[in-house]
């Protein structure tokens, strides 16, 4: 029985649209940023964004919000980023076309001390892209949205956030200048990577792209051999608006794979990690998994059960290496759809289940743990009080390249990610389609 039986049309659009409501409401609209999370005085995450500018989209499509309110919030939103200050001011917005990973959700400067973050870029330029694909009409609107989403992508200065080696920095902060660290190893930093090589006015030099890949570690897990990234977020956040099925870089065509195929083993990993539960959690079990970057019931160390245990806050889970407390994602399976729907329906189905979209109004809770839950008599699960908007964005968005593949669509006609794609090596599927003028 394939997900597509085991889930009903009805129960994914409601899935999607109240993750996508998150955008409507925990949004500023006359600039467009969107709220981190949904505790108050939170600022914005400018990861969120993308994520918004590219589910506006799959609203429209989906019925939730009409064409011109979608067009309306776009413009604001990448007007307030073309106009926004780039400079080395410790307030500024951004700087070398990259963006400080938080802003203040008013006046969208720099909130928190925090670095300017090559990988958030990433994804809210991937969210203006998208944009761009999306809204290809010739009205007046449209042609802004384009002309600016290029603009913005063409300002990223990829080399400078190389800082003098091959791959590419974490980031970068006005004071103490770049952070120690770089992308290294496979995860998340796939995206940067494609977009950096595609870039027609900065882009990352041909070599960086194995320079990475270089670095990369397979395992065998669970009977299953892959490009191990520990939390599932890892896994997913390029597959948002990268079709990676039957396309293959250098290193995937040794291994006679693809990365879709790499996150499908994934899933399976994360399922039978808890199906395994070696640390002897409450709760887990075949359709209940999900280890990745969320929320958490700590920081906290209780004795239950006789048993030590540490609780975190919000931190990157993994598995089957940690850190493990406990801590489940919902949003995490639901944006495992495409890779494994055969394990993510059920999954799905359970956490209906146990309530976890109950007086909610964006959906599933960012977490749940019930080995806290113990403490209390009878046992009572914890539950996280908050939304996350990285959390939401990919429940729309995977949800409907599982559906409709639109967003997957979308950037299949992207220039700039096709370009970056050829230049990291990628041959075969829907790029060789592409190149005999077959459809994509």
């Amino acid at each position: 029985m394939t997900g597509a039986e085991l889930i009903s049309p009805e129960f994914m659009d409601a899935l999607q649209r109240e993750a996508f409501d998150y955008f409507v409401y925990e949004a500023n609209p006359l600039n467009g940023l969107i709220a981190d999370k949904t505790q108050a005085g939170w600022p914005a995450s400018i990861a969120a964004v993308g994520f918004a500018l590219s589910s506006y989209p799959v609203a429209v499509e989906r019925g939730f919000m009409t064409r011109a309110n979608a067009v309306h919030r776009t413009l604001a939103t990448l007007r307030f980023f073309h106009g926004s200050v780039q400079s080395r001011d410790a307030d500024a917005t951004g700087y070398k076309g990259f963006y400080y990973h938080f802003l203040d959700m008013n006046d969208g400067k720099r909130a928190w001390n925090c670095e300017l973050s090559t990988i958030d870029t990433a994804l809210l330029l991937a969210g203006m892209l998208t944009a761009a694909q999306y809204f290809s009409g010739d009205g007046a609107d449209d042609c802004e949205i384009r002309e600016l989403a290029d603009t913005l992508y063409r300002r990223a200065d990829w080399n400078w956030a190389q800082n003098g080696a091959p791959t590419v920095t974490l980031g970068w902060k006005s004071r103490s200048g770049f952070l120690r660290y770089r992308w290294q190893g496979y995860n998340e930093g796939l995206l940067i990577y494609l977009l950096g090589l595609g870039s027609p006015t900065h882009p990352l030099p041909v070599e960086s792209y194995p320079q990475w890949t270089a670095t990369y570690q397979s395992r065998k897990v669970y009977d299953q051999e892959f490009l191990y990234a520990g939390p599932l977020f890892t896994h997913q956040f390029p597959h948002v608006w990268v079709d990676f099925r039957g396309i293959q870089d250098e290193y995937m065509r040794g291994k006679r794979s693809d990365y879709f195929d790499n996150s499908r083993r994934a899933t399976h990993v994360h399922r039978q990690h808890a199906i395994a539960n070696p640390d002897r959690f409450s709760g887990y079990g075949e359709n209940a998994w999900g280890f990745t970057a969320s929320d958490g019931p700590g920081p906290a160390t209780y004795r239950i059960k006789g048993e030590r245990r540490r609780f975190f806050g919000y931190r990157a889970r993994g598995a089957p290496v940690g850190p493990d407390d406990g801590s489940l994602a919902p949003w995490a399976v639901a944006a495992s759809l495409p890779f494994a729907p055969e394990i993510v329906a059920p999954a799905l189905r359970y956490f209906e289940a146990l309530k976890l979209r109950e007086g909610n109004p964006y959906g599933f809770k960012a977490t749940f743990n019930a080995t806290i839950g113990e403490r209390s008599h009878p046992p009572q699960l914890w539950v996280s009080p908050f939304h996350f908007g990285i959390n939401q964005g990919p429940i729309v968005l995977m949800i409907e390249n599982f559906r409709t593949g639109l967003i997957w669509s979308l950037m299949r006609r992207c220039p700039h990610l096709v370009v970056g794609l050829d230049r990291a090596g990628f041959t075969g599927g829907w790029l060789g389609a592409r190149k005999t003028g077959r459809p994509v």
